[in-house]
């Protein structure tokens, strides 16, 4: 379970089909192929089924925001941590979005293989 869990996961950050990993997710920066062209996995399985990579990329955005917030504090004025920790919650959820949705599908594929 291990290796195949690692597995998955590293076809996940890699943007990669997590159940054989031959072909890419993306076909763009936001477009995403619906099935994998080796094994037909299909990405998205029902409507709204992408509400989960949603709160991993809000989850993990939260978390580098607060974390770095409270880190940098005491030396930084407000505005400083408002205007970089407010242009990190802008930006950092747009790069992330892919990888949020990889992940949460890696994860799909380790619970339900069947699918």
């Amino acid at each position: 379970m291990i290796p195949r869990a690692v597995a998955v996961l590293r076809r996940a950050l890699t943007l990669r089909c997590p159940r054989c990993g031959g072909t890419p997710l993306f076909t763009g920066w936001f477009a995403m192929a619906t099935a994998c062209a080796l094994c037909g996995l299909r990405y998205e399985r029902a409507q709204g089924y992408w509400v989960g990579a949603i709160y991993v990329n809000y989850g993990v955005t939260t978390v580098i925001a607060l974390a770095g917030f409270f880190f940098t504090w005491p030396r930084w004025s407000m505005l400083t941590e408002l205007l970089v920790w407010g242009g990190f919650v802008v930006v950092f959820p747009l790069w992330f979005f892919r990888y949020s949705r990889s992940v949460w599908l890696a994860v799909e594929t380790l619970l339900n293989p069947e699918l």
